[in-house]
Protein backbone atom coordinates (compact mmCIF):
# COMPACT_ATOMS: atom_id res chain seq x y z
CA UNK A 1 0.00 0.00 0.00
CA UNK A 2 1.43 3.59 -1.08
CA UNK A 3 1.53 6.17 1.87
CA UNK A 4 -0.98 8.82 1.14
CA UNK A 5 -3.27 10.96 2.85
CA UNK A 6 -6.11 9.28 4.72
CA UNK A 7 -8.37 7.61 2.06
CA UNK A 8 -9.42 4.30 0.67
CA UNK A 9 -7.63 2.28 -2.02
CA UNK A 10 -9.38 -0.65 -3.72
CA UNK A 11 -7.10 -3.97 -3.81
CA UNK A 12 -3.98 -2.58 -2.03
CA UNK A 13 -3.56 -4.03 0.45
CA UNK A 14 5.06 -37.50 7.22
CA UNK A 15 2.59 -39.71 5.60
CA UNK A 16 3.28 -43.77 4.52
CA UNK A 17 1.92 -46.11 2.00
CA UNK A 18 0.47 -48.29 4.21
CA UNK A 19 -3.29 -47.68 4.17
CA UNK A 20 -3.05 -47.58 0.73
CA UNK A 21 -1.65 -51.67 1.03
CA UNK A 22 -4.03 -52.53 3.67
CA UNK A 23 -6.67 -51.64 1.27
CA UNK A 24 -5.60 -53.57 -1.70
CA UNK A 25 -4.87 -56.43 -0.45
CA UNK A 26 -8.12 -56.45 1.82
CA UNK A 27 -10.08 -56.09 -1.35
CA UNK A 28 -8.14 -58.58 -2.52
CA UNK A 29 -9.04 -61.08 -0.35
CA UNK A 30 -12.55 -60.14 -0.73
CA UNK A 31 -12.34 -60.93 -4.33
CA UNK A 32 -10.64 -64.48 -3.72
CA UNK A 33 -13.39 -65.25 -1.38
CA UNK A 34 -16.17 -64.35 -3.01
CA UNK A 35 -14.78 -65.68 -6.23
CA UNK A 36 -14.29 -69.58 -3.86
CA UNK A 37 -18.07 -68.88 -2.53
CA UNK A 38 -19.16 -68.76 -6.06
CA UNK A 39 -17.74 -71.87 -7.24
CA UNK A 40 -19.21 -73.37 -4.23
CA UNK A 41 -22.23 -72.40 -4.67
CA UNK A 42 -22.72 -73.22 -8.16
CA UNK A 43 -20.87 -77.21 -7.36
CA UNK A 44 -23.84 -77.39 -4.86
CA UNK A 45 -26.61 -76.14 -6.68
CA UNK A 46 -29.21 -77.70 -7.70
CA UNK A 47 -28.93 -79.27 -10.89
CA UNK A 48 -33.31 -78.56 -11.40
CA UNK A 49 -32.57 -75.25 -10.47
CA UNK A 50 -29.53 -74.04 -11.30
CA UNK A 51 -28.38 -70.01 -10.68
CA UNK A 52 -29.30 -68.36 -14.40
CA UNK A 53 -26.99 -66.25 -15.68
CA UNK A 54 -28.50 -63.58 -14.46
CA UNK A 55 -27.37 -63.84 -11.13
CA UNK A 56 -23.86 -65.01 -11.49
CA UNK A 57 -23.57 -61.50 -13.77
CA UNK A 58 -25.35 -59.78 -11.05
CA UNK A 59 -23.01 -60.81 -8.20
CA UNK A 60 -19.62 -60.37 -9.98
CA UNK A 61 -20.50 -56.90 -10.47
CA UNK A 62 -21.44 -56.40 -7.01
CA UNK A 63 -17.74 -57.80 -6.40
CA UNK A 64 -16.58 -55.57 -8.78
CA UNK A 65 -18.38 -52.22 -8.11
CA UNK A 66 -16.63 -52.82 -4.47
CA UNK A 67 -13.07 -53.66 -5.85
CA UNK A 68 -13.48 -50.77 -7.96
CA UNK A 69 -13.99 -48.48 -5.12
CA UNK A 70 -11.26 -49.28 -2.49
CA UNK A 71 -9.15 -48.86 -5.90
CA UNK A 72 -10.50 -45.45 -6.55
CA UNK A 73 -10.02 -44.80 -2.89
CA UNK A 74 -6.78 -45.69 -2.64
CA UNK A 75 -5.65 -43.49 -5.88
CA UNK A 76 -7.70 -40.42 -4.18
CA UNK A 77 -5.83 -40.77 -1.07
CA UNK A 78 -2.55 -41.03 -2.53
CA UNK A 79 -3.31 -37.75 -4.71
CA UNK A 80 -4.13 -35.90 -1.34
CA UNK A 81 -0.87 -36.96 0.41
CA UNK A 82 1.07 -35.62 -2.84
CA UNK A 83 -0.95 -32.70 -2.88
CA UNK A 84 -0.58 -31.98 0.71
CA UNK A 85 3.36 -33.04 0.38
CA UNK A 86 3.58 -29.92 -2.46
CA UNK A 87 2.25 -27.57 -0.83
CA UNK A 88 4.13 -27.81 1.99
CA UNK A 89 7.15 -27.14 -0.51
CA UNK A 90 5.28 -24.42 -2.27
CA UNK A 91 4.43 -22.73 1.49
CA UNK A 92 7.61 -22.34 2.04
CA UNK A 93 8.82 -19.92 -0.33
CA UNK A 94 6.27 -17.85 1.96
CA UNK A 95 8.08 -18.04 5.08
CA UNK A 96 9.02 -14.45 5.86
CA UNK A 97 6.68 -12.63 3.07
CA UNK A 98 3.36 -10.35 4.42
CA UNK A 99 -0.48 -11.26 3.93
CA UNK A 100 -3.45 -9.78 4.13
CA UNK A 101 -6.04 -11.41 6.42
CA UNK A 102 -8.99 -11.09 8.84
CA UNK A 103 -8.00 -8.58 11.61
CA UNK A 104 -8.01 -5.17 13.15
CA UNK A 105 -4.37 -4.32 13.86
CA UNK A 106 -2.69 -1.13 12.38
CA UNK A 107 0.13 -1.46 10.51
CA UNK A 108 2.47 1.44 11.35
CA UNK A 109 5.46 2.99 9.46
CA UNK A 110 7.39 4.81 12.32
CA UNK A 111 9.60 6.11 9.71
CA UNK A 112 6.60 7.74 7.39
CA UNK A 113 4.29 8.35 10.35
CA UNK A 114 1.68 5.85 8.78
CA UNK A 115 -0.65 3.68 9.54
CA UNK A 116 -2.61 0.90 7.24
CA UNK A 117 -5.68 -0.93 7.29
CA UNK A 118 -8.39 -2.37 5.18
CA UNK A 119 -11.43 -4.01 4.87
CA UNK A 120 -13.92 -6.05 2.81
CA UNK A 121 -17.74 -5.21 2.03
CA UNK A 122 -19.70 -7.99 1.18
CA UNK A 123 -21.76 -5.17 -0.92
CA UNK A 124 -21.44 -1.87 -2.74
CA UNK A 125 -22.25 0.96 0.71
CA UNK A 126 -23.10 4.76 0.54
CA UNK A 127 -21.26 5.46 3.49
CA UNK A 128 -17.95 3.53 5.15
CA UNK A 129 -16.64 4.63 8.61
CA UNK A 130 -13.58 3.74 10.29
CA UNK A 131 -12.43 4.38 13.40
CA UNK A 132 -9.36 4.47 14.52
CA UNK A 133 -8.42 3.32 18.56
CA UNK A 134 -6.43 3.20 21.18
CA UNK A 135 -4.57 1.01 23.54
CA UNK A 136 -7.45 1.33 25.59
CA UNK A 137 -10.19 0.73 22.66
CA UNK A 138 -11.10 5.04 22.98
CA UNK A 139 -11.52 6.63 19.19
CA UNK A 140 -8.61 8.53 18.27
CA UNK A 141 -10.10 9.50 15.25
CA UNK A 142 -12.72 8.78 12.57
CA UNK A 143 -12.33 8.50 8.97
CA UNK A 144 -15.09 8.91 6.84
CA UNK A 145 -14.48 7.40 3.34
CA UNK A 146 -17.31 8.18 1.41
CA UNK A 147 -19.46 5.28 -0.94
CA UNK A 148 -17.47 2.39 -1.70
CA UNK A 149 -17.68 -0.80 -3.87
CA UNK A 150 -18.02 -4.18 -2.88
CA UNK A 151 -14.50 -5.72 -2.19
CA UNK A 152 -11.19 -4.92 -0.49
CA UNK A 153 -9.92 -1.77 0.14
CA UNK A 154 -7.27 -0.23 2.06
CA UNK A 155 -6.66 3.12 4.24
CA UNK A 156 -3.79 4.95 5.21
CA UNK A 157 -3.63 7.76 8.54
CA UNK A 158 -1.49 9.23 9.80
CA UNK A 159 0.36 7.86 12.88
CA UNK A 160 3.07 10.90 13.94
CA UNK A 161 4.66 9.07 16.35
CA UNK A 162 2.95 5.91 16.97
CA UNK A 163 4.75 2.62 16.61
CA UNK A 164 4.16 -1.13 15.46
CA UNK A 165 4.44 -1.62 19.81
CA UNK A 166 1.43 1.19 20.40
CA UNK A 167 -1.70 -0.88 20.51
CA UNK A 168 -3.64 0.80 17.70
CA UNK A 169 -6.84 -1.19 16.36
CA UNK A 170 -9.59 -0.16 14.38
CA UNK A 171 -13.33 -1.14 13.42
CA UNK A 172 -15.39 -0.28 10.45
CA UNK A 173 -18.99 0.17 10.06
CA UNK A 174 -20.70 0.71 6.38
CA UNK A 175 -24.38 1.34 5.76
CA UNK A 176 -26.43 1.41 1.73
CA UNK A 177 -29.14 3.93 2.44
CA UNK A 178 -29.02 3.39 6.18
CA UNK A 179 -29.11 -0.28 6.41
CA UNK A 180 -25.84 -1.71 7.54
CA UNK A 181 -23.82 -3.66 4.91
CA UNK A 182 -21.04 -6.23 6.11
CA UNK A 183 -17.29 -5.36 6.39
CA UNK A 184 -14.43 -7.50 7.44
CA UNK A 185 -11.44 -5.55 9.12
CA UNK A 186 -8.17 -6.91 7.38
CA UNK A 187 -4.56 -6.59 8.59
CA UNK A 188 -1.52 -7.07 7.44
CA UNK A 189 0.51 -10.06 8.96
CA UNK A 190 3.92 -11.61 8.43
CA UNK A 191 4.25 -15.50 7.99
CA UNK A 192 6.73 -16.83 10.52
CA UNK A 193 6.21 -20.63 9.29
CA UNK A 194 4.35 -23.16 7.40
CA UNK A 195 2.47 -26.14 9.39
CA UNK A 196 0.08 -29.49 8.06
CA UNK A 197 -2.43 -30.79 10.67
CA UNK A 198 -4.08 -34.07 8.52
CA UNK A 199 -5.37 -32.65 5.26
CA UNK A 200 -5.11 -28.74 6.17
CA UNK A 201 -2.18 -26.31 5.49
CA UNK A 202 -1.94 -23.37 7.76
CA UNK A 203 0.30 -20.56 7.57
CA UNK A 204 1.74 -19.88 11.18
CA UNK A 205 1.46 -15.61 11.20
CA UNK A 206 3.39 -13.62 13.72
CA UNK A 207 0.10 -11.61 15.09
CA UNK A 208 -2.75 -13.88 14.45
CA UNK A 209 -1.68 -17.50 15.34
CA UNK A 210 -2.20 -20.30 12.88
CA UNK A 211 -4.79 -20.10 10.27
CA UNK A 212 -5.51 -22.02 7.29
CA UNK A 213 -3.95 -20.92 3.80
CA UNK A 214 -7.51 -20.32 2.44
CA UNK A 215 -7.70 -17.61 4.78
CA UNK A 216 -5.40 -15.30 2.81
CA UNK A 217 -6.96 -12.64 1.58
CA UNK A 218 -3.63 -11.42 -0.69
CA UNK A 219 0.29 -10.97 -0.56
CA UNK A 220 2.23 -9.10 -0.39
Amino acid sequence: MAVSAPTSTANDFSVTSTPAAASTSDSTVTADRFLKLLVAQMQNQDPLSPMDNAQVTSQMAQINTVTGIDKLNSTVQGLSTQFMQLQAVQGASLVGRDVIVAGNKLSVDAEAGIAQGGFELDGAADAVKVEILGPSGAVVQTLNLGAESAGVHSFNWPSGTATSGSGLTFRVSATTGGVATKATPLMRDRVDAISTTGTSFNLELASSGSVPYSAIKAFN
